[in-house]
């Protein structure tokens, strides 16, 4: 196999035995990273000179709808019940044709990999099956590394409390044709609509049955004024369906002793900053979660309403956080300090590692260990944003945006080089994402404008 051999870039491993390199060198084989070290000889490996350049591990979005990059940007002033009033129950969602979701997930995919996202999870919307085929096809024609996480419609009939439809023998037809094994770059999870969104018994049958084809679950849970009134994390806990292969989005509302629980079963969450502080599903949980064990993961998750990149929403989490601890210090009559309460290492760890851990892929990715698959990027070090780099952890959290991106890799192949992503016809990409904007948006009821 192909050996390539990295030099003297600055390297952000993730990973605690080897932490940060100032000055160093990685050589990956094929779609495996074989070492990472201060100076490596490999008489073999072509060299690519990264002087000038941070390598670290490619971002994990653990939370993305990623089939609304055709209709981005639209829900710029939309609040939580809008925006589920307009992308679900019948709008905008169901207006989608096949071929929409194709341009749709490939558009989507390539705007995650193009701001260095290289895993996310797909937290999909299903109309029919020939949607779902194209919602596939889109993600693996970027080439991004994704767990496909099968939905259900966006018809009003499913998303109500007391509905008991469920679509899992779709689901395993799904699993069968296309996730049948668990090495490759697309994975599948379920995307559920969970015990606050349907009744009690399709979530628990829609958790087995997750089990049972042995992939990630994930639900929307916890937010909102109903979050606390409904204590759903706590109703899992004491069913015991609880466990590390479900992950739980938002969590906004829920209680100390919940988030406990989460952390006794090893559950994942994921934090969308942005999403929840504009929207109205409560203040992100970010500091509850790793005050009791629980390691957040972060996400996108509607590009409806912000931007696809995960260095935005590094720092959204991290201000939060510590605009809340503050403020409750001021409010005590004390200055925060000597140090902040959260730091810019917690939160570069939750946008990478603690994704993969979350996606259940941390044995794969989230840190460039020797072994895992070689998905990582290269950031211009002499950016002006950046020059001089003085502690490289805290300029990424703090400073870094996706135009700092020179390459990106996803299993040892370069999906984005010298700024530019490579084999991609961005003027196709661009007449089929208008075409299917315009159709989705023309067939969308009244009600929805």
């Amino acid at each position: 196999m192909r050996k390539t051999l990295f030099r003297n870039a600055t390297i952000i491993t993730l990973d605690p035995r080897l932490k940060n390199i100032e000055k160093g060198d990685m050589l990956i084989e094929g779609s495996t990273i074989v070492e990472v070290a201060g100076s490596i000889v490999a008489l073999d490996a072509e060299v690519i000179d990264a002087s000038n350049m941070v390598i670290m591990p490619g971002l994990v979005d653990t939370h993305r709808h990623v089939w609304e990059s055709v209709i981005r940007g639209i829900g710029a002033d939309w609040s939580l019940q809008t925006y589920l009033s307009r992308i679900y129950y019948g709008n905008y969602g169901s207006m989608r044709r096949p071929e929409d979701d194709w341009i749709a997930n490939y558009l989507g995919a390539l705007e995650a990999l193009d701001a260095g996202v290289t895993t996310l999870l797909d937290w999909t919307m299903i109309e029919s099956p020939d949607h779902t085929d194209q919602l596939i096809a889109g993600l693996k024609k970027a080439g991004i590394r994704a767990v496909f996480a099968f939905g259900t419609s966006g018809d009003a009939a499913y998303w109500d409390r007391e509905s008991n439809l469920s679509n899992m023998d779709e689901a395993k037809r799904v699993k069968k044709a296309y996730f049948q094994s668990k090495d490759q770059l697309l994975t599948m999870g379920l995307a559920i609509r969970g015990p606050e969104f349907s009744s009690w018994d399709t979530s628990a049958f829609e958790i087995k049955t997750a089990r049972e084809l042995d992939v990630l679950c994930s639900m929307h849970i916890g937010f909102g004024n109903w979050g606390a009134k409904d204590r759903s994390i706590e109703k899992l806990h004491k069913a015991g369906l609880l466990g590390p292969d479900l992950n739980m989005v938002h969590v906004n509302a829920i209680s100390e002793e919940e988030m406990k629980m989460l952390s006794a079963h090893g559950s994942s969450i994921s934090v969308t900053p942005e999403i929840e502080m504009m929207m109205g599903h409560g203040y992100p949980v970010t500091g509850l979660a790793l005050k009791h064990g629980v390691r957040p993961s972060l996400g996108v998750d509607v590009v409806t309403s912000t931007g696809g990149d995960l260095f935005a929403q590094m720092k959204f989490a991290l201000q939060a956080e510590r605009a809340k601890q503050n403020e409750a210090l001021l409010k005590e009559g004390i200055m925060p300090g000597p140090e902040l309460g959260i730091f810019a290492e917690q939160i570069l760890e939750a946008a990478t590692i603690d994704g993969a851990r979350a996606l259940m892929l941390d044995h794969k990715i989230g840190s460039l260990s020797p072994g895992k698959e070689a998905d990582f990027i290269m950031l211009k070090a002499d950016s002006l944003n950046l020059l001089p780099l003085t502690d490289v952890t805290g300029a990424i959290v703090q400073t870094a945006h996706p135009g700092n991106i020179d390459s990106v890799y996803v299993a040892g192949k370069a999906v984005k080089q010298q700024g530019k992503l490579v084999d991609v016809d961005l003027e196709d990409v661009r007449k089929r994402a208008v075409a299917a904007r315009d159709h989705i948006l023309s067939r969308a009821p009244e009600a929805a404008f």
